[in-house]
Parts: C-alpha cells; sequence; structure tokens
C-alpha cells in the first residue's frame, strides 16, 4: 500500500520498436511559439489556485519547459497543513515514481559513456541476482526490467518493503517469487524489477546507485536540491510534507523512507531541479550546449516497446519505454510521461511533448488527488486550444475514485459489521508460534494483553488481531488506509492447534502461506 501507482491493464502484445517514426517526431520544428506557451500562464495560475482551494490539497510546484527555456517556475500553497510555511519552487517533494524516468536517463548517461549496454545482461553485471527459473535468469537484460517484462509480479517485494526489508533482502528474495507471466511475453509494472535493473547497471563502477545518480545526472545539471537517498530529503528545510485524508481533512500523518527502491521511487527533488532534466530530456541529452549523453542512446528510453493497455482518457494504445509511459494524444502528438505517487500522501507528473520542445512537471503533497494531472492536462489544453476542454480535475478524481474505492467499499461490506453468530476460536494456545515461508520469512503470532497479534519482517511489525470467525481473525496493516480489512486464517491440525497461516494481502502471488515452525 505505501506505493500506489495509477495502472491500466496490461495485455500480452510486446510491441517492437518503432524508430524511424518516434526519431523523426521528436525532432519535429516546434509549431508552438513562445506567445502562444506564456499568454496561457496567467491562466494556468489562475486555475491552479483553484484547484488548490476546491481540494484543499496544501500545496503543489509547477515548473514549464519550452525550447529549452524555464518559461514558468512557481509554487502554490503550503508545505504542510496547518502551518505557515509556503511552497516555493525550490521546495521538495517526494516524487515516487517520478524516480523511475529519472532512473533510466542515469542508465542512459552509463550506456553512453560506454559502461553498459541497454542488452546487458543482469547476469553478468550482478552474478548474485536470480528470478524464479534459470532460463529467464541467465537471458534478463537490464532493457527487460526498465519496460517491465521481466515477469515479475507487480507487487513483487513491495509488500517486504512495507514489512521494513532492505533493498538487498528484497532484491534476494524476488527468486522465491514465481513469475506472474512468461519471460518477455507480458507488461507488468514492477517497482523492484527496475530496482534491480539500476542497481545492476551500476555494479560494474564499484559505487552506490545514489552517488551515481548523483555524479551522472544530478551534479553536471546543477541539481542542488535532488537526491536519491531519503535522509538528504529529511535534511532538507523547505520540504514538503505528505498527507492523507483524515475525516476529511489533509493531515500530515505518516513518513515515507523509499530507500529500499530508490531508483523506482526514492528520488526527491523541487520543480526548479525538475526544470533541468526536462530541458535535458526535451535537448535530446544536451545541456547549455554540452552533450551530457548521447542522443542516440537517449532516444530508446522514449521508445514505445510495449504495450500496457489503452489510455484510461483517450482510449488510444499505450505503450511503456524505458522508464517512461510512451502515449499519443488526440492529435497524434507524442507524450513521454510518468506519474507518481504514495498513498502516505505524494502525488506528481511529468508530461513531456518532444515535437513542440514543450513539457511540465507539477508537484504535491498530498494522495488521492488527480491535481497533478488536472493542472498538466488543463495547461496543453491552453496552449493547444485556448481553453480546457474538460474538467480534467473531474475527470482524473474520479479515475482514482474507480482504482481504490471499490476495494474499500468490498472490505467496508464484508467486514464491517461482526457476523450475528460468529463460531468461537480455540485457545490461544492453538495459534500462537512461529509461522515461515523463504519469501516473507518468519511471522509470529503473540498473545498480548489486549488478544492476539501479528508480527511481521526484521523489526517484528506488530498488528492487532480481531477475531472474526472460528480460525479466522482480521487486522490492518496499512496506517494510510485503516478501512481496508484483510484476514489472518489459520489451518488447524490433527493436534488441535494450527500448522499454518494464511495472510491475504500478502497472498496476491501465493506467498501469503507460511507454515508453522516446529520447536526445537
Amino acid at each position: 500500500m505505501k506505493q500506489i501507482i495509477p495502472s491500466i491493464i496490461a495485455t500480452s502484445l510486446w510491441v517492437m520498436p518503432i524508430c524511424a517514426p518516434v526519431a523523426a517526431h521528436a525532432q519535429a520544428a516546434s509549431r508552438m511559439s513562445l506567445e502562444q506557451v506564456k499568454s496561457a500562464l496567467p491562466q494556468l495560475e489562475r486555475y491552479t489556485q483553484d484547484v488548490l482551494s476546491k481540494t484543499g490539497v496544501p500545496g503543489a510546484s509547477v515548473a514549464i519547459v519550452f525550447e529549452d527555456q524555464v518559461v514558468y517556475l512557481k509554487g502554490f500553497g503550503l508545505r504542510e497543513a496547518g502551518k505557515t510555511e509556503p511552497v516555493t519552487a525550490d521546495t521538495v517533494f517526494q516524487l515516487a515514481s517520478v524516480s523511475k524516468p529519472i532512473a533510466s536517463t542515469v542508465v542512459a548517461a552509463l550506456v553512453s559513456d560506454g559502461q553498459m549496454l541497454w542488452d546487458s545482461r543482469i547476469s553478468d553485471l550482478d552474478p548474485g541476482f536470480k528470478l524464479h527459473a534459470p532460463y529467464p535468469t541467465s537471458q534478463l537484460t537490464a532493457r527487460d526490467l526498465f519496460m517491465h517484462r521481466s515477469g515479475l509480479p507487480g507487487e513483487a517485494g513491495t509488500e517486504l518493503e512495507d514489512l521494513g526489508y532492505d533493498r538487498a533482502a528484497i532484491l534476494h528474495r524476488l527468486r522465491f517469487m514465481p513469475p506472474a507471466s512468461s519471460f518477455r511475453s507480458t507488461y507488468s509494472y514492477s517497482d523492484f524489477g527496475i530496482t534491480e535493473g539500476a542497481i545492476a547497471a551500476v555494479k560494474p563502477t564499484g559505487q552506490t546507485w545514489e552517488d551515481v545518480s548523483a555524479e551522472k545526472l544530478y551534479t553536471p545539471l546543477g541539481m542542488t536540491h535532488t537526491s536519491s537517498h531519503h535522509a538528504d530529503f529529511i535534511k532538507e528545510t523547505n520540504r514538503a510534507a505528505l498527507h492523507i485524508l483524515v475525516d476529511g481533512k489533509w493531515t500530515s500523518k505518516l513518513l515515507r523512507d523509499a530507500d529500499a527502491q530508490s531508483p523506482a521511487g526514492g528520488v526527491s527533488s523541487s520543480a526548479r531541479d525538475m526544470a533541468q532534466w526536462m530541458r535535458l530530456e526535451l535537448g535530446n541529452g544536451k545541456y547549455d550546449g554540452k552533450q551530457l549523453i548521447r542522443p542516440e542512446t537517449l532516444a530508446e528510453t522514449h521508445l514505445p516497446l510495449i504495450i500496457r493497455g489503452p489510455n484510461p482518457i483517450t482510449g488510444k494504445p499505450a505503450f511503456y519505454g524505458l522508464g517512461w509511459n510512451v502515449d499519443y494524444d488526440t492529435n497524434g502528438r507524442v507524450i513521454w510521461n510518468h506519474a507518481g505517487a504514495f498513498s502516505a500522501g505524494a502525488r506528481a507528473v511529468v508530461e513531456l511533448i518532444p515535437s513542440e520542445h514543450l513539457g511540465i512537471v507539477v508537484l504535491s503533497n498530498a494522495f488521492p488527488t488527480g491535481l497533478p494531472e488536472a493542472v498538466a492536462y488543463t495547461f496543453f489544453d491552453l496552449v493547444h486550444r485556448g481553453k480546457p476542454r474538460k474538467d480534467w480535475l473531474t475527470v482524473w478524481n474520479n479515475l482514482y475514485d474507480t482504482l481504490f474505492e471499490p476495494a474499500t467499499k468490498a472490505s467496508k461490506a464484508m467486514y464491517g459489521k461482526p457476523l450475528a453468530h460468529p463460531t468461537p476460536a480455540l485457545s490461544a494456545a492453538a495459534y500462537v508460534g512461529t509461522y515461515r515461508n523463504d519469501y516473507i520469512g518468519k511471522a509470529h503470532v503473540v498473545e498480548q494483553e489486549s488478544g492476539l497479534a501479528l508480527q511481521l519482517g526484521p523489526r517484528k511489525k506488530t498488528f492487532s488481531l480481531k477475531h472474526w470467525n472460528r480460525d479466522v481473525f482480521l487486522y490492518h496493516p496499512a496506517a494510510e488506509a485503516p478501512d481496508l480489512t484483510f484476514t489472518v486464517t489459520f489451518m488447524i491440525g490433527s493436534d488441535s492447534k494450527a500448522n499454518q497461516v494464511v495472510i491475504s494481502d500478502l497472498n496476491t502471488n501465493g506467498q501469503g502461506v507460511l507454515l508453522r515452525v516446529a520447536k526445537r
């Protein structure tokens, strides 16, 4: 639950790179004029102020780049609800999955420097990494991981991160996760797939991912408030707090340390810094007159390599490149984009139209909200049409509602009221004990004054268990979603004691079944 990324239904169609048309489109002369772009800015500013007021989202920051110029840079609202410090262009936000195209840029720099290839095998770069089966392990490449076609299920590793496992432990345990599809057949969005692709890419350098990111990207672009370390974000005095809805009010309640998946979700940055990165992307690897990344190498990241399904807004086929979504608008313009979200309270989006050398990034400090997309889509409408085509805030908020509300409603319908005549549980001794599997590790069921509790992860993260019916108990693993209820079900053996436990939220891919560990 910690990192939630809006996604659309994947299909099994893998689309080969379409090199020439896309490259030509990306190099096309801009049809926009600076005057057109600037004329949209006063309306955009009013719109952004208006949607912050309507939604109550505490703060946001916007950067717009056109023809290698930063034409707009502004912060709105507050860094933290209930306080007075304003958001500025230099306020640092957590980017969540907007980290992925940034990671792609870093790896492109390594490829450009001849330190690796997109088709370098992970078994050569990082011999200790393994998938579930030998063949995909031996053939897996950085390209496979950055375009989400490794076969890893989308959730693989994220539940381990929630439980407190570090990056090394999570990447090691991916070998115990059965694939969701056959190798290279289907798009399946994977945070820890991209994480491994990035970590493997820097292994031959002998440096950490965080240091290589700074050396290859942040320092050359003067991104002085950008980091792949959570500790650096915490050190920033001008940083945005995370906000979730509590009783209808945006509340700063949670923290989110994404170091375990830093390449996929752990970057923090400001609108000012992000503008410099957009200039590099739209400039085909050139920044301030210097070619930092070879154009052909960076262009590979923007190719539509695999289909991820229909775009939920346009209905057109939507693709993924290397760390980038590749979409087409209603006029056929290619758009490079990526969204990011933490369910703990962050939202961000970047949208680039290469044919017009035009890009926007919107950072915000609340979840759930479609505000970043609403601002970006409204901006493009204002530039291209002079007025918004739709109420984009309603469109995107509704989309978020359809993604997340059904699960909450179903949970409330199923477990919101106690059963009229539940079968009593066995004695606590029947359930207390240690259970394990290779993927989750150990789960401890312990007896406390308030009743049974479940302890998970290396730090024994503790959750209260509430009896539901006979050997079924309920628990709430996500602090940001207290209405989401999951089950812990014990299977009773012939000795009238549980011999295994099934934890429902960890069992999407069959990894939530843990067997009792016999006492020695």
